[in-house]
């Protein structure tokens, strides 16, 4: 008979794996799969959705049948998908593995979502000047009546209280959203305290060369197009249903793409944009992960990464 685990304060484990784009987190997870009695939820906005599956770099069919993801290709693109639809996704998920008498291991980079697991969504993101800049630019090009038009779509409430010639309030509102996948509004008024009842492993794979990771996300991105990104694209493209400030088009890659689709720059235009976005979006990740407490970090590559895992998991005492 299995004795039942020892959980301190009473709480059962679940690993968090965290780290910026393309530093081999879902290669370590399956690996970790083969080792112990885990099972992955994938923590990344973009896969959850259906038809989007190169530019997400979703793992491949092979993988999947190795190491089977939750929380994927849950969505149809032109659904919205938010941090509070996550926590709640990924609480039920949790449960059934526990229940299961195995661990969650949490695999992704979509930090706010784990911030949203841990403690509610109680706190606005921080502002963002990458993000503020890319709406400047939005609002110079489209005009502020058109930016509050798009605000009343995402966040009718905040829309109905914000004037449209409060260009401020309009932007730091889109902001959030653009951070966050949660309006605003929803945001303010959730409950504060939230707790998600488990005991935190928290793991972070950061690389050791910030020049090797820019060259990776470049590669991997060339890879992408060889693989048929913008058929990919070409295909959502099509759909009259799907916007292009709908949240899944908004996806780093696809935007670019979708632009360049639209004549609004040419194919080497859109790679260096959506390589420069990606880089953007992997220095967010970085300085999001470095603010962090309790958080295990391990420099990659590292030929060791595995066994310096499975050691600090083993002193965690969860298994």
């Amino acid at each position: 008979m299995t004795p039942t685990p020892f959980y301190p304060n009473g709480l059962p484990p679940a690993i968090l794996l965290m780290g910026p784009t393309a530093t081999g987190k879902t290669s370590l997870a399956v690996e970790l799969v083969k080792r112990l009695p885990v099972d992955i939820i994938s923590v990344d906005s973009g896969q959850v959705y259906r038809g989007m599956d190169i530019g997400t770099a979703k793992p491949h069919k092979e993988i999947l049948e190795q190491a089977p993801h939750r929380l994927i290709d849950i969505r149809d693109p032109a659904d919205t998908y938010s941090a509070a639809d996550f926590r709640q996704d990924a609480l039920r998920e949790m449960a059934d593995i526990t229940a299961a008498g195995r661990v969650p291991l949490l695999v992704g980079g979509t930090m706010l979502y784990f911030r949203a697991l841990e403690h509610g969504l109680s706190e606005l993101p921080s502002a963002d000047p990458d993000v503020r800049a890319q709406l400047e630019a939005e609002a110079k090009a489209h005009g502020w009546d058109f930016m509050h038009a798009r605000l009343a779509r995402i966040d009718p409430a905040a829309a109905k209280r914000i004037h449209p010639n409060d260009p401020q309030r309009i932007q730091r509102a889109l902001e959030v959203y653009e951070l966050s996948g949660v309006p605003m509004t929803e945001l303010q008024t959730a409950k504060r305290g939230q707790t998600s009842h488990y005991r935190f492993i928290r793991l972070a794979l950061m690389p050791a060369d910030r020049e090797a990771l820019n060259r990776d996300i470049e590669s991997r991105f060339r890879q992408m197009l060889a693989q048929g990104l913008v058929e990919e694209v070409k295909a959502l493209f099509e759909r009259t249903d799907l916007k292009a400030d709908t949240p899944a088009m908004r996806i780093v890659g696809y935007r670019q793409i979708r632009e360049h689709l639209s004549d609004q720059y040419d194919y080497d235009t859109m790679i260096e944009r959506a390589v420069i976005a990606t880089r953007q979006f992997a220095k967010r990740q970085m300085t999001w992960l470095r603010g962090e407490q309790d958080l295990v970090i391990f420099l990659v590559p590292d030929n060791e990464i595995i066994n310096k895992t499975l050691k600090t998991i083993e002193q965690s005492h969860i298994f």
